[in-house]
């Protein structure tokens, strides 16, 4: 999963089936569980779907949507969303059900189910009122049900049994004919009604993770198809108003994951990787939060429409290439809290350092190491992380934060996966190029760690650095047990020094929300407010227009700011451009300050690393072997 910045900025902030009787067996059938979604019957963008399980044995069954679904580290509820749950004998008749909670029913007189109906709710549209409660799920993570697309991320709409977990799965999708349908899950049949205006197309999934695992889109979208070596992409795009087309992007992605097997290597990879592409226009219902998430061979990607080509084509490179470095891990490598996920009570690994960590950090090197960015971009890139880094605990052991994320503290350091995270990956492909004299790498560790497990076979959590000591040496056991185990902050200086490289200081171009270490806003939560922080003395243009840390922003442009709104309206602020009328009223002290200008170049004091003159040859070799192999 990989958070994009605007939603960062606010999270520190802030077909029905035959009712025929099947044949009893010890549970249900071992026919699979047949379910269907009828999109040409949406009401009030509720979807209706059916379950139909087979045949129980059992006198009581219970029957779950996911609290939390893999790929994600908080709780989703997708139970939540969830509307007129029925059941329904072979008669015909509804059977009584118990809500047993927000994501569980129970069903008694099993033995007499046929099925089970309810409608969905999208999850869009909570983004654009605040949610319920706080725990709307992540866009990628979301759905999506609206008369011109469907983001169907099936976690959502359809669910398990308790009893049947490993059961295979039949889904039907009945939906307009005029749709563009994309999914990667197995595709059996395809029937178009009498009148040739819907069309149902049947799916298989051995298993209800491949269920959660398969995302689809349906509804006007634009999709281009084309091979990378081997690997067929399809790349589905949904933009409302024809801004970014699929054909516009091609490029970019083919470039990124061109790059991305050279990188690899030998690595085995998918023979089709689909990409779907959200572009939200902001408007109300459109989803907020923007980033991605990782499947198999997949990924939902959620960003702004508003972005330029050039916008777009980075934030695709750095957001779906994060996405498309996890099949190295954990689709490959992972512990058994990951194998054998529980949906409803899950338990997480201690080594976020890796999964999400390591991931990023590939996301980031490949980009110099195959020629996509010079040296000074990567460079830029990796001081950012630290600086960003050191505005979250810093001192907080990852080990610990990665096994309790849903809690506090560790829920709200949980950003720093991406930053400090990719900064431990970082060194240990350091510490490992300057023990082997540029032979071995992070990259060819995660080589070995994927040949002696493998998706099918997890690590035991609590053995990995040991065993990772073990297969590399002392010192990276060493840093791993002090920075990752244990909570001592890391002096990069350190690791810089050995790829002969030193720090400086100048002054850089920055954005109207972030400054050379992060974010300039701050929020009171009891108060519903949101202020400018100490940072924004390190951003020239707000200083230039007098703004002063604990002003509380009123409005910008007319728009009243709230928490509930912030992660749209700061997000609009980051896509602001040279040039463009701003007004912001603020409240300093109870009295009103009102802010009218015109948009000028931002500028912000940052570190930079530069290469050190008197490196010695160990040290220039390593940085060869570091960023260029």
């Amino acid at each position: 999963m990989k958070h994009f910045l605007t939603t960062l900025a606010v999270s520190a902030l802030l077909v029905a089936c035959g009712s025929s009787k099947p044949a009893v067996n010890d549970l249900a059938t071992d026919n699979p569980i047949a379910t269907a979604i009828n999109l040409s019957k949406v009401t009030n963008d509720k979807a209706p779907v059916t379950i139909n399980p087979g045949r129980f044995t059992q006198e009581t069954v219970t029957y779950r949507l996911p609290k939390v679904v893999q790929g994600t580290y908080s709780v989703s509820n997708f139970g939540t969303y969830i509307d007129d749950f029925k059941a329904f004998d072979y008669d015909g008749n509804e059977m009584a059900t118990t809500k047993v909670d927000t994501n569980t029913w129970s069903i008694a007189n099993a033995t007499n189910l046929d099925k089970i109906t309810y409608l969905v709710n999208d999850t869009f549209d909570e983004e654009s009122v605040g949610g319920i409660g706080e725990e709307v799920p992540f866009s990628p993570a979301g759905t999506n049900i609206e008369p011109d697309n469907y983001v169907l991320n099936l976690h959502g709409f359809i669910g398990y049994f308790d009893t049947l977990k490993t059961a295979q799965y039949t889904l039907d999708v009945t939906a307009p004919a005029s749709f563009e349908r994309t999914s990667a899950l197995q595709n059996t049949n395809t029937a178009s009604s009498a009148d040739g205006t819907q069309i149902t197309t049947s799916y298989f999934a051995p298993r209800y993770f491949d269920i959660t695992d398969n995302p689809m889109m349906y509804g006007k979208l634009d999709v281009e198809e084309f091979m990378v070596g081997d690997i067929k992409i399809v790349l589905s795009v949904y933009s409302p108003n024809k801004v970014h087309t699929a054909a516009s992007m091609k490029e970019t992605v083919y470039k990124m994951m061109e790059a991305q097997k050279a990188y690899l290597g030998d690595i085995n990879s998918t023979p089709r990787y689909d990409i779907y592409l959200y572009l939200s226009d902001g408007s109300e219902g459109a989803p907020k939060g923007f980033g991605a998430l990782e499947h198999h061979t997949s990924t939902v990607v959620v960003l702004q429409e508003a972005s330029t080509k050039d916008q777009l084509a980075a934030s695709m490179t750095d957001v779906v290439a994060h996405e498309f470095f996890h099949i190295v891990t954990p689709l490959s490598v992972h512990s058994e809290d990951v194998h054998y996920f529980d949906y409803n009570d899950p338990t997480f690994s201690k080594h976020l350092w890796m999964y999400e960590g390591v991931t990023e950090y590939f996301a980031q090197h490949f980009q110099i190491y195959e020629g996509l960015v010079d040296a000074d971009t990567f460079y830029k890139t990796m001081t950012q992380k630290i600086q960003v880094s050191k505005n979250l605990d810093d001192a907080m052991s990852f080990t610990t934060m990665s096994e309790n994320v849903l809690d506090e503290p560790y829920a709200t350091n949980y950003y720093n996966v991406y930053m400090k995270g990719a900064l431990i990956g970082m060194c240990v492909d350091i510490l490992m190029r300057e023990e082997s004299n540029g032979q071995r790498s992070m990259l060819s560790l995660m080589k070995e760690l994927s040949a002696k497990y493998g998706k099918e076979k997890p690590f035991v959590d609590d053995n990995l650095i040991a065993e990772i000591t073990q297969m590399t040496y002392p010192s990276v056991g060493e840093f791993l047990n002090t920075h990752v185990v244990g909570g001592t902050p890391i002096d990069y200086s350190e690791f810089f020094e050995k790829v002969g490289l030193t720090f400086g200081e100048t002054t850089v171009p920055t954005n109207y929300i972030q400054n050379g270490s992060g974010f300039i806003f701050d929020a009171d939560r009891e108060k519903g407010l949101i202020f400018f922080s100490e940072g924004v003395k390190d951003n020239s243009f707000w200083v230039e227009q007098g703004v002063m840390p604990n002003d509380v922003i009123k409005s910008v442009n007319g728009q009243t700011l709230t928490l509930q709104n912030a992660q749209a309206m700061l997000g609009g602020m980051y896509a602001w451009k040279e040039g463009d009328d701003i007004k912001v009223v603020l409240d300093r002290d109870g009295k009103e300050v009102v802010i009218e200008a015109k948009l000028t170049p931002s500028f912000t004091t940052a570190k930079k690393l530069m290469e050190n003159e008197n490196a010695t040859e160990k040290q220039i070799a390593t940085r060869k072997a570091w960023l260029k192999g």
